[in-house]
């Protein structure tokens, strides 16, 4: 009895370890041969704080040419970000050009590596010509500079999402992170802002803007919308930046996305509360040394804390966020939007940079998650409704 009962865990023990191998492969294997779109990456801000050539392979960031080829990466929405203050100074406008320009010159100095689609039809054919396309995302859109002409000059240079603001209530919407509301929700630009990109084929982004802003957005958008980089907040409670369960149903009922933000603070109340600490202790320190924020001093004060204190997420708690998702509303309104090169050093333990999605689908795969399932959250579900979208505007202008 007890040699059946070693042959048996024996045979277990076998067959685990031959699932795990084969749930590699195959993980590999989905990364490589389908579309895999990010919603959200913030090489173009990156670029413009750095001289480096991500064309290339390049120390530090978390994106290189190389390490996409080798994460199976092949459609990253490039973020357009445009920080609070430029609307402020009157230079958002402006900003949003050059940091577009920026990805164009990437794509001149690199014409066999990468290229801008326009639209759905020109994304497929670059990824089938084996480039990394580079869709554009507006986050924030103070560009727009309360102007509808200035949204179809965007559309025209490319851009084929905008994130409504960033981390202060701007000209068009509340946000998330601001205590200031002027507008309990959109301005009525902002809402005319909504049905112009409705019009034009503009994915309508709903990360970062208040919860009141959401439901008004729900009820004025004709299309599906996204949440380029929004986690759960049921992992987070009161962190308004992420989706509740309730505007995550709404957003699946009317047809739309939420693609996960790997962020350790956005996926783990304990990463959360470990970074509150370290900005109380700052402030502290700040306060008693009479410093600037911008120190020296205070920059290298944080940075230890950082190092003693941070508590980082890790791959199966970015993978509970996808369960909570697909268990509320299905694979269907599932995606991926890391925000890589746009959270700093807190990426969880297992997705620190774009060569590392596999390792994302092996989780998936080990969870149960099919091949079908899969393809929908590598990039499926987001094609759906950007076609959506085109499709919309097609209509209205004809």
């Amino acid at each position: 009895m007890k040699k059946c009962l070693a042959f048996i865990l024996i045979f277990l023990s076998a067959c685990d370890e031959w699932n795990v191998e084969n749930h590699h492969a195959l993980a590999k294997k989905l990364v490589l041969e389908n579309m895999l779109v990010d919603g959200h990456i913030d090489v173009p801000y990156r670029l413009s704080k750095e001289n480096v050539d991500v064309g290339s392979s390049v120390e530090g960031g978390d994106f290189d040419y190389h390490r996409a080829i080798k994460g199976g990466l092949n459609a990253p929405f490039m973020s357009i970000y445009i920080p609070a203050e430029k609307e402020i100074d009157g230079t958002a406008k402006d900003y949003a050009d050059q940091l577009i320009t920026n990805v164009e010159t990437l794509v001149e100095m690199h014409p066999e590596k990468f290229a801008i689609p326009k639209s759905l039809k020109e994304l497929k054919a670059q990824v089938e010509q084996g480039k990394i396309s580079l869709p554009l995302g507006m986050e924030n859109g103070a560009g727009v500079d309360g102007s509808l002409d200035n949204l179809r000059h965007f559309y025209n240079r490319g851009v084929r999402y905008i994130t409504l603001t960033h981390s202060k209530s701007n000209h068009i919407s509340d946000s998330s992170y601001d205590e200031s509301r002027p507008w309990k929700g959109l301005s009525e630009f902002g809402k005319d802002l909504v049905r112009g990109m409705n019009a034009l084929g503009i994915m309508i982004d709903v990360s970062h803007i208040s919860d009141e802003a959401f439901w008004q957005v729900m009820e004025i958008s004709s299309v599906p919308v996204i949440a380029s980089h929004s986690s759960a907040r049921h992992f987070t409670p009161g962190f308004e930046r992420n989706m509740s369960d309730a505007m995550i149903t709404a957003l699946a009922k009317q047809g739309g996305l939420i693609m996960v933000n790997f962020g350790s603070t956005f996926i783990s109340a304990k990463s959360r509360d470990s970074y509150n600490s370290i900005s109380r202790l700052t402030e502290k320190y700040i306060k008693e040394n009479n410093l600037d924020i911008h120190s020296p001093e205070v920059e290298k004060y944080t940075e230890t804390l950082h190092q003693d204190m941070f508590v980082y997420a890790d791959l199966s708690d970015v993978l509970d966020h996808f369960d909570h998702i697909r268990d509320l509303v299905g694979v269907d309104h599932i995606g991926i939007g890391s925000d890589f090169d746009g959270v700093g050093d807190s990426l969880p333990v297992g997705l620190k940079d774009v060569s590392e999605y596999p390792n994302l689908v092996f989780g998936l795969l080990e969870r149960g998650y099919n091949e079908e399932d899969i393809k929908k959250i590598l990039g499926g579900n987001l094609l759906r409704i950007w076609q959506s979208n085109e499709e919309h505007a097609t209509s209205q202008r004809h």
